[in-house]
């Protein structure tokens, strides 16, 4: 029923926590399968859990291209009706996919999301929740929490749960970083969907992940920028297409 699109460079540093990412899969309820798009990395180091485990198809890409279009690569590899984006170092909660399909498949809405947690190295958690509220929410509405680029984004791209052709027609933004800002608020501007008022997705607190290197914050504004202009126009033309005609 869903297919996880994880990107890594399965470099030595991350290999322990895409096992853990992978042993938060195999406690799904639900039918899953994977997609690792190797972005230029050795697929020889492939956790041997992950190798051995028939879910896990691999994508190997013969030179590094960016997380961006990493993902948009695998994206042609999915098969399933729903696709969910995650990273090599984060986890999924117990409940993620089965709270989430059971929404979608209840409800007909294109997207479901949820709240997540911030997992620091001593495994505590931190609920952090998004600026939308729970409960539904039309197309494009999930775009008008984010008041400034520079606010807090309106909500987790990595806690969507959406339906694959959904995804196809609002991929990951051309961006090196924040492209998942773009993906988030194409897919929320395209269907209503659902929040719900749990934790489904943890990010890992950690040295090694991006949002802590010392060239992170040269472009994040600037990415931050792009995608809450994408979103508001993408905002705006659909609206202005579901306008009746005088």
């Amino acid at each position: 029923m869903i297919t996880v699109v994880i990107a890594t460079r399965l470099r030595e540093d991350r290999l322990g926590y895409l096992t853990a990412m992978h042993a938060s899969l195999t406690r799904q309820p639900v039918p899953w399968e994977a997609v690792i798009a190797v972005d230029g990395g050795d697929p020889a180091r492939l956790p041997e859990q992950l190798a051995a485990d028939p879910r896990i198809r691999t994508l190997v890409l013969p030179r590094p291209v960016g997380a961006a279009c990493a993902r948009n690569l695998a994206l042609n590899d999915v098969r399933t009706p729903y696709v969910n984006w995650a990273d090599d170092d984060d986890l999924f909660t117990d409940h993620a996919m089965s709270a989430r399909l059971d929404t979608l498949q209840a409800t007909g809405v294109g997207w479901c999301a949820g709240w997540s947690e911030d997992l620091h190295p001593d495994n505590s958690t931190t609920l952090w929740r998004c600026p939308v509220p729970p409960g539904r929410h039309e197309a494009g509405e999930v775009w008008t929490y984010w008041k400034s680029p520079a606010d807090t984004i309106p909500i987790g791209p990595t806690t969507i749960l959406a339906r694959t052709e959904l995804v196809r027609a609002a991929p990951m933004g051309g961006l090196v970083q924040g492209e998942d800002y773009c993906t988030a608020v194409g897919t929320t501007c395209l269907s209503p969907g659902i929040l719900l008022p749990l934790p489904v997705y943890r990010y890992r607190k950690h040295a090694g992940q991006m949002t802590q290197a010392p060239s992170y914050d040269q472009l994040e504004a600037a990415a931050r920028e792009h995608a809450w202009h994408y979103g508001r126009s993408l905002r705006a033309a659909v609206r202005s297409v579901e306008a009746p005609r005088g």
